[in-house]
């Protein structure tokens, strides 16, 4: 378990905010950290105020900004074969484009090969420049992880959260001094997760300008108690939500599930790719209107952000994962309701370098703003998106978010490529179309 990233997750005024900070310039978004001595403040329980003018974390992310970046495959076995272009970025035309003779896994779609134009010229910086970018054909999840499927993970392995877990003053040896380590009240050393405020101060929150990125930290609370099976927190629960995505899920929890189920996170460019359903450059997975025929097409916020949410869409949190229609590929919520983890690092010039085929984005993750907060991808937007602050749920949206935060509002999905589905079918956990005659309520295969 990270220090630094405990820190992020229990004080107020380092939290990386990971999924509705992306305003037009994007700074809201990662202004997030301070020095140690106000973090120890802020451990201590200061005041916010010009907590948020300065990178978080004192680890180092091992990033060269000058460097440009090289993809990595998913297995580290295999970083030398990634190094001269045997797994990603080699220049081949032959591409898998048709789904193998084989069971499909249950709750997959078959995305088939092919190339695309990655990126947009109508959002921000780092979705430059549009690139060309060709994929071998894969399965990706029709829906989020849902509250059931990571249920089954749980219920089978015993895991627990980063969210479920109490951190201990030893995992903050590598960042702060044992004087500040003592400093940290014994009450402040409590397992919890990042939730929306709902009575953050509505004067002080500015109304007709751009907030800036202390301000921001008044709508978001570390929420003691707030795990996957509690998302609101202390006397909330998922017996309702069974079929809605899963959330406060760190990285390293989706990984975990991953590894169980014999899957991986998502390829940003796979993520992409899936999202547009075969539409090249439309904006969002349904076209490039918004609402069309006033008609509400995803699970965003409705209304001036953070103040009133008109609820439009029939959700004020998260909805079941098959609320809204899929797009070409069969996929649902590529497009608000959770944003979803994906396997890259977050670098924003890497569009700049991405190889050809089948980028896995760089070795390691720089933010120019935070450059020593490690942060892996982001896409899809959430229910906390809107057009005044955040958008999100346009297709080519990048957003980051440290890899050991969990939020009310992230989930995944996953996928399986065709090199991984020899070791998939052996799985314990796999399971297959074919088999399911009556999928349980909530699976990712439930209608």
């Amino acid at each position: 378990m990270s220090a630094r990233c405990l820190i992020l997750i229990l004080i107020p005024s380092l939290l990386a905010l990971a999924g509705c900070s992306d305003t037009v310039d994007k700074a809201p978004e990662v202004a997030t950290a301070s020095s140690d001595s106000a973090a120890v403040d802020a451990l201590a329980g200061d005041s916010l105020a010009g907590a948020a003018d300065s990178p978080a974390g004192t680890e180092s992310s091992g990033a060269d900004p000058a460097t440009p970046p090289t993809e990595t495959p998913p297995d580290g076995d295999d970083d030398k074969a990634a190094a001269s272009g045997e797994k990603s970025g080699k220049d081949d035309s032959q591409l898998i484009v048709d789904e193998p003779d084989v069971p499909r896994p249950l709750g997959m779609v078959w995305v088939p090969g092919g190339t695309f134009a990655m990126g947009s010229s109508d959002g921000f910086p780092d979705e430059l420049p549009i690139h060309k970018v060709a994929l071998d054909g894969y399965w990706i999840d029709e829906t989020e992880i849902t509250v059931a499927e990571f249920k089954r993970f749980v219920d089978a392995t015993g895991y627990k959260t980063i969210a479920e877990r109490i951190p201990k003053r030893e995992d903050f040896a590598d960042q702060l001094t044992p004087e500040q380590i003592a400093a940290i009240p014994e009450e402040n050393l409590v397992a919890g997760s990042i939730c929306f405020n709902p009575k953050f101060d509505r004067e002080s929150f500015p109304k007709d300008r751009r907030p800036q990125p202390h301000e921001i930290y008044l709508v978001w609370k570390y929420e003691k108690g707030a795990n996957w099976q509690m998302p609101d927190g202390p006397g909330s629960g998922i017996e309702d939500r069974m079929d809605h995505p899963v959330t406060h899920v760190a990285y390293d929890d989706a990984v975990a599930y991953c590894e169980w189920a014999g899957k991986r996170l998502p390829s940003e460019a796979q993520w992409e790719y899936a999202a547009r359903g075969g539409k090249d450059q439309w904006m969002y997975p349904w076209g490039n209107q918004r609402e069309p025929a006033g008609k509400w097409m995803t699970n965003i916020w409705q209304g001036q952000w953070p103040f009133k949410n008109l609820v439009q869409d029939g959700f004020e949190k998260t909805s079941p994962v098959r609320s809204f229609e899929p797009n070409g590929f069969g996929l649902y919520d590529v497009s608000g309701n959770v944003w979803e983890w994906c396997y890259d690092w977050y670098r924003e010039d890497y569009y700049a370098h991405s190889p050809t085929k089948n980028p896995l984005g760089p070795v390691d993750s720089f933010d120019p703003i935070e450059p020593n907060v490690p942060k892996r991808v982001q896409r899809g937007g959430s229910f906390m998106c809107n057009a005044n602050y955040c958008k999100g749920y346009r297709v080519a949206a990048r957003m980051k978010g440290d890899v050991m935060s969990g939020t009310w509002h992230c989930g995944f999905r996953t996928v399986v490529t065709p090199d991984m589905y020899a070791a998939y079918r052996k799985n314990p956990a796999s399971r297959f179309a074919s088999e399911a005659a009556a999928p349980a309520a909530g699976s990712p295969a439930a209608n």
